[in-house]
């Protein structure tokens, strides 16, 4: 899919996350529900650092271009290394290692850890990086152009530093789910790992499909691409895409947000 849907979808799951908290009794406080569903729309568009042309490549300038080439390199040594008799040959890194549930799990378990050993400046930083992503991806067409950017990464930082605030104020959620003292933000891994696995789904609906079991092998591929009938696939940018699932994923995002709200 194409980096708007996956970033609505990755809001709507955490809004969905947020629904089904508040009907088993324990809502989330609104900051985290907010804050949550930026990071995981931004974390859905993490998977595609091994695309040189994807949003991500372009979030952060330089240091995101470069990043993309080395995960990219990396995701294909890996690819080579660990393939079976039947899976195809590749050129490139795309939609292999990055889009694994092994690497989201990873991913977000480091960010916890970083969250919770790093201080306000590493909650800062995993903020900031997110906040990039959730605008670059919610707000696409707003965003393209090397002269937005500046502007994009002040509205991040701006975000970033007030969404803290109001998080490390008592109650309103630094310490949800996870209420031990020194486990404050723990719980930002959380949206990040859903973010992740939010998007290879939606890769796996499309005609490649994605290696989301990897390392497990399905028979003789090791990278076996996940995803329903061929019949049932559509390709990235088509009109299911933009026309259907888009606009599923903000009624239902509508939907959860009420419900976690307490709204309806």
């Amino acid at each position: 899919m194409m980096g708007p849907a996956h970033s609505l979808s990755g809001a709507a799951a955490w809004l969905g996350v947020g629904a089904a908290t508040a009907a088993a009794g324990h809502p989330m406080p609104w900051p985290v529900l907010l804050v949550g569903a930026l990071i995981c729309a931004g974390a859905a568009l993490a998977p595609d650092l091994d695309h040189k042309a994807a949003t991500i490549s372009r979030s952060f300038g330089p240091l995101s271009r470069w990043l993309c080439e080395v995960v990219d390199k990396l995701s294909y040594a890996v690819y080579k290394a660990t393939k079976k008799p039947g899976d195809p040959r590749r050129t490139g890194g795309h939609r292999t290692l990055t889009h694994t549930w092994l690497w989201a799990v990873l991913i977000g378990s480091g960010t916890a850890v970083l969250a919770i050993t790093g201080g306000r400046w590493a909650v800062l930083a995993i903020l900031f990086a997110h906040m990039v992503l959730a605008i670059e991806g919610l707000l696409w067409r707003a965003t393209r152009g090397s002269s937005s950017d500046v502007l994009v990464w002040l509205l991040a930082a701006t975000s970033a530093w007030i969404l803290a605030d109001i998080l490390d104020q008592p109650g309103n959620g630094s310490d949800w789910l996870f209420t031990a003292p020194g486990q404050e933000y723990l719980w930002l891994g959380l949206p990040i790992v859903l973010g992740a696995l939010v998007h290879d789904l939606g890769d796996a609906l499309t005609v490649s499909g994605c290696p989301i079991l990897w390392p497990i092998p399905v028979g003789r591929k090791r990278w076996y691409p996940v995803g329903p009938p061929k019949a049932m696939r559509f390709r990235a940018g088509s009109w299911v895409e933009l026309k259907v699932l888009m606009p599923a994923f903000m009624l239902l995002g509508g939907v959860g947000c009420a419900v976690a709200l307490n709204v309806v």
